[in-house]
């Protein structure tokens, strides 16, 4: 009768209310076994968001409106971090390019090193020896056009066992030319003429003479030359085989003579004097 007969005080107290949305209580106050302390907080929470009588009108708290967009904004979607993760692994691997030195392509220039200023002695002595060089050449190419003429003459016969002996000379140079029938062979201190004198103008000055004539390839030539240079020498071998040629024909000579294969050339370096720095050069004058 007790338990039926309450007052509306007690039906109308919140705490009660409270009391049964918590969850069935034991005897000794503490929850039954199996649920913990700790779904206690959520039932109080739920509790205090839950509008009460006599607060009035219903005004939902801010932390429960705020807190779910904040998290939706700030929280990444899972397949946003997939996709990130796998753009780098996708892409293709840029090759590696070799390491290519700036022009390396190009041609080296080649940088010529600053010659010193010549004298005007030295200057004239350049000009004069290239003017004698074309002199030279000039004559060489002369005597190879008349070589189709007069190599048209038949050469003398010579006996077998003929010797023909001849001296050149040119600057300090000497040379003693033996002539001898045979096939157009020609030493020069036992050694071929291609040794010797490796410059095709050297062996075209010692040939002249037989080309001239028409006995080059009728007679062996045997030489013996010192003194001197290459030039020199070689010039005195001309000036030899001119000379033996003029005892087996002795008209040839006028033609020899009229190229200058029958005259020494006796040019050579002037000496030096005392108190000259060369054969004339002097030294420059200073007044104190």
């Amino acid at each position: 009768m007790d338990d039926e007969q309450k007052t509306p005080e007690q039906d109308e107290n919140p705490q009660d209310e409270g009391a049964e949305a918590a969850g069935p209580v034991s005897d000794s106050g503490l929850p039954p076994e199996g649920e913990s302390s700790e779904s206690s907080p959520p039932a109080a929470e739920a509790a205090e968001g839950e509008p009460s009588e006599e607060g009035g009108d219903e005004q939902p708290s801010e932390e429960v409106t705020e807190d779910p967009v904040a998290e939706e904004v700030t929280s990444p979607e899972p397949d946003q971090e997939v996709e990130a993760v796998e753009e780098p692994a996708e892409a293709p691997k840029a090759e590696k390019k070799k390491d290519v030195i700036p022009g390396a392509d190009l041609e080296p220039i080649l940088v010529e090193p600053d010659k010193p200023e010549l004298s005007a002695e030295e200057r004239a002595r350049l000009e004069a020896e290239e003017e004698e060089k074309a002199r030279r050449e000039a004559e060489l190419a002369a005597t190879e056009d008349d070589d189709t003429a007069t190599a048209s003459r038949e050469p003398a016969k010579i006996d077998k066992g003929a010797r023909f002996l001849a001296t050149g000379k040119r600057k300090n140079a000497i040379a003693r030319v033996t002539l001898l029938p045979g096939n157009g062979k020609i030493e020069v201190n036992k050694r071929d003429l291609e040794e010797f004198f490796p410059r095709p103008l050297h062996q075209t000055m010692v040939k002249q003479p037989l080309a001239v004539s028409g006995y080059e390839g009728n007679v062996d030539v045997r030489v013996r030359v010192h003194g001197g240079g290459v030039s020199g020498q070689a010039g005195a071998v001309r000036h030899g085989v001119a000379r033996a040629l003029t005892e087996i024909d002795s008209e040839l000579r006028g033609d020899l003579k009229r190229r200058g294969f029958l005259t020494r050339d006796a040019r050579v370096k002037e000496r030096r004097k005392a108190g000259l720095k060369k054969a004339r050069k002097r030294p420059q004058f200073s007044k104190r």
